[in-house]
């Protein structure tokens, strides 16, 4: 049974069925950051096993094999990574990449580069992102506890035209997108690109999403990153509307579930649900709630 080695640095926040975890350890000279897939076994859900599922499960390791990014712009992997595969899981070893603190329009503007990347095709590059993150929801009730909330009725009716907003969305240009653009998976700089880890959401999806996505935790308001991401955007892609609508259906389905998410965890306790908005797990995604708030009405004027 694979083990991690004694020594190695837990690193918190690592995330998806398949992953085991992640570490931090030194070979040789070189900090390296070491991560663990497990394989699938028959009683885990079948979408980690569908290569055009965003949680399939060997992705991160098929994008370090084939070198689809690598040469990419805006974002790009870190420059040495290797994988070890046995009949239990994959082991990534990549190297570490030191926080450049890099401002959202930096950001910005890189995922707008990569928007008008040419990626080499492949069977394994994910589709419908949203699509099949709402379809998860779907299968839990939908936003049932956003229902017991101030936001009930804009959660419903945003609900009930989810079909309508993923169509136009896919109408859209779609694009290379890194599928989890949040700044901790954004860390390091090369020039002027991004370098980027946890590419296990790879695919495509319709332009400005990973802006949206990106804009959820990013200090910066969507409009200044909107300005940065078209700066970098291949002339005649996308119009700036369209970009909007990327942007804004992607962020706004998300956030609304992640907070549902989260009230959803705490619901069950004792005690009123309103008293439960300033949980150390709840108020951070109610926050960003607000944030997105015009954005909300938006969607629901449109």
């Amino acid at each position: 049974m694979w083990q991690p080695e004694p020594g190695w640095l837990a690193l918190p926040g690592a995330t998806g069925a398949s992953t085991v975890g992640v570490w931090r350890t030194v070979l040789g000279d070189q900090p390296v950051v070491v991560k663990r897939l497990a394989a699938p076994s028959e009683h885990d859900p079948a979408e980690l096993g569908n290569p055009r599922h965003f949680a399939y499960w060997r992705r991160a390791a098929d994008v370090v094999t084939s070198d689809i990014v690598a040469a990419a712009p805006g974002l790009r992997p870190p420059p040495l990574a290797a994988i070890e595969e046995d009949v239990e899981g994959i082991t990534i070893t990549q190297e570490w990449v030191e926080d450049a603190s890099l401002s959202g329009l930096f950001v910005a503007h890189a995922l707008g580069r990569f928007a008008g990347a040419q990626l080499a095709p492949a069977p394994w590059l994910a589709r419908n992102l949203l699509r099949d993150r709402l379809d998860r929801v779907e299968r839990r009730g939908g936003w049932t506890t956003l229902a017991r909330t101030t936001v009930a009725d804009v959660a419903d009716h945003l609900w009930s035209r989810r079909a309508e907003f993923l169509a136009a969305a896919d109408a859209l240009v779609q694009v290379p997108q890194h599928g989890d653009p949040v700044p901790a998976n954004l860390p390091g700089r090369d020039g002027d690109d991004v370098v980027a880890i946890d590419w296990g959401t790879l695919g495509t999806g319709p332009v400005g999403a990973d802006l949206g996505y990106f804009a959820l935790a990013a200090r910066e308001e969507l409009e200044p990153l909107l300005d940065a991401y078209l700066m970098g955007l291949p002339e005649g892609l996308a119009t700036r509307e369209e970009v909007t609508l990327g942007a804004r259906v992607t962020a706004v389905f998300t956030v609304l579930n992640r907070a549902e998410w989260a009230l959803a965890r705490v619901a069950g306790g004792e005690g009123a649900l309103a008293g439960k908005y300033r949980h150390p797990s709840v108020a951070p995604h109610l926050r960003a709630l607000q944030r997105q708030f015009t954005h909300l009405e938006a969607l629901i004027d449109s």
